[in-house]
């Protein structure tokens, strides 16, 4: 389809995200066959009508805000209509869920595969996102240093990452017998899929004993709340977390239970 062809180069250009390519471009296809018309005949009536459809269908308000930004970028950037005029939906703002140190450990320790373990490790040690480990290539990382790079990360920026010592000999060890790819964790096509990672934290998580709902991104708040635990500064888990905003990292101020759990009870001075 010609207009799918055209967003797509158009978001390509501008250094959007693979996944975000890929929302984009689905969500603006199910519009049109939701409505049934050309993108040039298309009316703000029609982007209302299939914002409604899709609430009444059960859609979070993240997704909601989602099908607007894809439709934003197409009808408003793109084709210059100004049609997407509705105002977002609030989105809750519940606090990730976040590993105790134990648990941690019990997930690494659940890992009999090396590459699993690794993965582990290198989730909780560097606070990568799922598709910035995915993506990581043996030329990104300076293991003497015990640092790597995230190249065109997020916002199409790249950022430095630290890696813990006895993890930087465990890849070291790992890299050497590497054959065949050139990125860190190899899959069937190259890289590993984004869902095989999934399972595999999923899995671990089950062998572990671990009831909390967690994913690969559980591992980069429990780095982000450990550290702010061990003292270091908002400011430099940013950095390393490769947020924009600081307002974005503040939400492990809200998280670090162990901090809360320092504040004397006033009941307790009396």
């Amino acid at each position: 389809m010609e207009f799918e062809k055209k967003l797509e180069t158009e978001l390509k250009l501008r250094g959007f995200s693979e996944n975000t390519i890929n929302s984009y471009i689905f969500y603006n296809k199910k519009f049109l066959e939701f409505c049934r018309k050309e993108p040039l005949e298309v009316r703000e009536d029609d982007v209302k009508k299939f914002i409604a459809h899709k609430i009444s269908e059960g859609a979070n308000p993240k997704t909601i805000v989602l099908i607007q930004s894809a439709l934003r970028f197409f009808y408003d950037e793109i084709l210059k209509k100004g049609i997407v005029n509705l105002k977002p939906p609030k989105i809750y703002k519940s606090l990730p869920t976040v590993l105790t140190k134990e648990e941690v450990k019990n997930l690494i320790d659940s890992a009999k595969n090396k590459k699993h373990k690794l993965i582990v490790k290198l989730l909780y040690s560097s606070g990568l996102r799922l598709s910035e480990l995915i993506n990581l290539k043996v030329g990104d990382l300076e293991l003497d240093e015990k640092i790597g790079w995230v190249r065109k990360g997020k916002g199409s920026k790249d950022r430095m990452f630290i890696i813990s010592s006895k993890l930087a000999e465990e890849l070291k060890e790992y890299l050497k017998d590497k054959k065949n790819s050139d990125f860190v964790f190899s899959g069937r096509d190259g890289k590993m899929s984004e869902r095989n990672v999934q399972k595999i934290i999923k899995n671990l998580a089950k062998k572990a004993g671990i009831k909390k709902r967690i994913s690969p991104h559980t591992l980069r708040h429990s780095f982000a709340t450990h550290l702010l635990e061990a003292g270091e500064s908002i400011r430099k888990i940013q950095e390393l977390l490769g947020h924009s905003n600081l307002s974005t990292t503040q939400i492990y101020t809200h998280v670090s239970i162990e901090e809360l759990k320092k504040v004397k009870n006033p009941l307790d001075e009396l």
